[in-house]
């Protein structure tokens, strides 16, 4: 499989926005690193086993920079994670002032703080969906804009400091940024987002305030080592990232739940006891995305039998590595209680999503929330009728739910 020919062509068909394609399942058996054509046109490498993908997040033989960025695979049309990115020879350095300079401000104890906080957001979108469902003429109301996008938005604009007048426009400029059918205009709105942060960045230099955005402004000023454009991506790169796991992941979570009634009315049963093995769950199995994680090989490598050489793209799928048989029982099945505990929902290694506290916390308080305040939540549409967004993340665009009030 050398040739452009020969390659399979990425992405790989899914049956729904729940399962993955079924030629997953082989290629982990039988090439679990295989040649692929991606979408953007270009050669790379698909790696689908749980091990390997595991090696490979934490092998420093790989990163996110290019020696020839000009003559590396992109991946996407889209702006976000199309190619390469990063200072090839600083790259292990700013990622890790990177991690020291954010480590603080998304810890555990600071995720455990903001709950309360979270938990009171999350009871006023219910306030209000309730107030809705309960004035329309059907009862249906859609969870998605009423509560999975606005909370994670809400969450990571408060830790960043953006302010609340600027959630919308924010929103718009993500949304495009990640699209893979509108072209050159994903790029365009790259650029607008880049526009707008520096605007941000600028507006708050004068009064600082106690925000991740305000200490990266002060850590650039502080280190002349500390490119400013690097600092400036860095602030996009968190107010996007910074919502969209999230965001996903309670769609795809409650069409887990409420596609098959028992696994809903279990969490009902006991949600304080249940929900964070739910979400761990829903953390494994989820799969917005059709792609993958993209790194490029920094030396020649052999790994599983295949010759990797400096340079080339690899996608690293996490969503097929997360269903291997050989380390999860049972691996399509949706099992809480199944007794694999870890995956790779958050990466693995040094790359270990430095948010995985604050999508955690989300998706706790949401879930128990929802199972506490409507346990007789249910779909209104059937899972194939529902709308699916075309962006890199993937995942639905609504999701419409009824219940009977009391």
């Amino acid at each position: 499989m050398s040739t452009a020919t020969e390659r399979l062509q990425l992405p790989l068909p899914r049956p729904n926005v729940l399962e993955l394609a079924p030629l997953y399942e082989v290629l982990r058996r039988e090439a679990p690193i295989t040649p692929v054509t991606t979408p953007a046109g270009d050669p790379a490498w698909l790696v689908t086993r749980h091990e390997e993908v595991r090696l490979l997040l934490g092998d420093k033989r790989f990163g996110r920079s290019h020696p020839e960025p000009e003559r590396a695979s992109r991946i996407t049309t889209a702006a976000v994670q199309d190619g390469p990115t990063g200072e090839y020879e600083t790259e292990e350095a700013d990622h890790a002032r990177m991690r020291r300079l954010l480590t603080p401000a998304f810890s555990a104890k600071r995720m455990r703080m903001l709950a309360d906080h979270m938990d009171g957001l999350v009871q006023g979108y219910l306030d209000r969906l309730v107030a809705e469902h309960d004035a329309s003429p059907d009862g249906v109301v859609d969870l998605h804009s009423g509560l999975a996008y606005p909370l994670p938005v809400a969450m990571i604009c408060l830790l960043l400091g953006v302010p609340e007048s600027d959630h919308e426009l924010f929103g718009r400029l993500s949304e495009r940024m990640a699209n893979t059918t509108i072209g050159e205009e994903a790029h365009q709105a790259r650029e607008e987002f880049f526009r707008y942060m520096i605007g941000l960045v600028e507006t708050k230099r004068p009064q600082l305030g106690e925000d991740v955005i305000s200490d990266l402004i002060r850590a650039q000023s502080e280190d002349a080592s500390y490119d400013y454009a690097e600092m400036v991506r860095l602030c996009v790169g968190l107010l996007f990232a910074g919502h969209e796991t999230t965001v996903n992941r309670i769609g795809l979570g409650l069409l887990f739940l409420l596609t098959e009634r028992s696994r809903w009315e279990a969490l009902v049963a006991d949600p304080d006891g249940r929900v964070d093995a739910v979400v761990e769950e829903i953390m494994r199995l989820g799969a917005p995305g059709d792609l993958g994680l993209l790194r490029y090989a920094r030396e020649d490598v052999s790994i599983a039998g295949v010759d990797i050489r400096r340079g080339d793209a690899l996608v690293l799928s996490i969503n097929a590595a997360n269903r291997d048989a050989e380390v999860y029982s049972d691996p399509e099945a949706f099992n809480p209680d199944r007794p694999e505990r870890t995956h790779l929902g958050f990466g693995h290694g040094a790359h270990f999503c430095i948010g995985a506290s604050l999508a955690r916390t989300e998706l706790r308080v949401v879930f128990a929330a929802l199972a506490h305040r409507l346990p007789g939540l249910r779909l209104a549409k059937d899972l194939d009728q529902l709308r699916v967004r075309t962006t890199l993340t993937g995942g639905v665009a609504e999701l419409p739910v009824t219940w009977r009030s009391r």
